[in-house]
């Protein structure tokens, strides 16, 4: 059996990242990544089990990055106000510093593989979010609303602004360039929108 190098590892997995956001799921194959690695098919398969082992332990580590740069400076007792604004900054900065990383992940979750990457996400990650989520409640800072509704609203509307940025154009093929005066305005309305009467 031949020995795994590390190394190795990583590069396969940098170049299966590239080929997956420019070809997507259709135009990515092992044959493909074995050529463009410049090493075997059967390397490959030190690995990975196949394509799938491979898209998903990928989805994994990318996930765990992002969770680890969006916990930054965030503590699950924060004021709500304060905690989702340490969010938006960490979850932003990651976004512009990683396009083709959030480019894969948006790929998974539109993909048939969602529901098995759902399932990788960090349990850590999610229990210090349900904690901040938790204390908010309690505290009077939040309204009670199902954890879909949460999502959309407190952060749907950044993901749509580093889109917009991404593209360079807004509704109507409108010019957009991303700057904090937007984002904190738009989490002003969001924090607004969230907020118990």
């Amino acid at each position: 059996m031949r020995n795994r190098d590390e190394n190795k590892a990583t590069t396969i997995k940098e170049k299966a990242l590239e080929m997956v956001v420019k070809e997507g799921f259709d135009g990515f194959s092992m044959q493909k990544l074995a050529k463009k690695v410049k090493v075997s098919p059967a390397t490959i398969y030190i690995y990975f089990k196949d394509k799938e082992d491979l898209i998903l332990q990928l989805y994994k580590e990318e996930n765990e990055k992002m969770a680890e740069e969006t916990l930054k400076n965030f503590r699950p007792d924060m004021s709500f106000s304060e905690g989702l604004k340490v969010q938006w900054i960490n979850r932003s900065r990651y976004c512009m510093e990683n396009k083709a990383q959030m480019v894969f992940l948006e790929q998974i979750r539109h993909s048939s593989l969602q529901k098995k990457a759902s399932t990788l996400l960090s349990s850590e990650f999610r229990a210090i979010m349900q904690d901040f989520v938790t204390n908010a409640i309690k505290n009077k800072q939040l309204i009670k609303v199902p954890v879909e509704v949460f999502w959309s609203v407190a952060f749907a509307p950044l993901y749509t602004l580093v889109r917009f940025h991404g593209t360079g154009t807004s509704i109507g093929g409108r010019e957009f360039t991303f700057s904090e005066e937007i984002m904190f305005k738009t989490l002003e309305i969001v924090l607004k929108g969230l907020k118990p009467e």
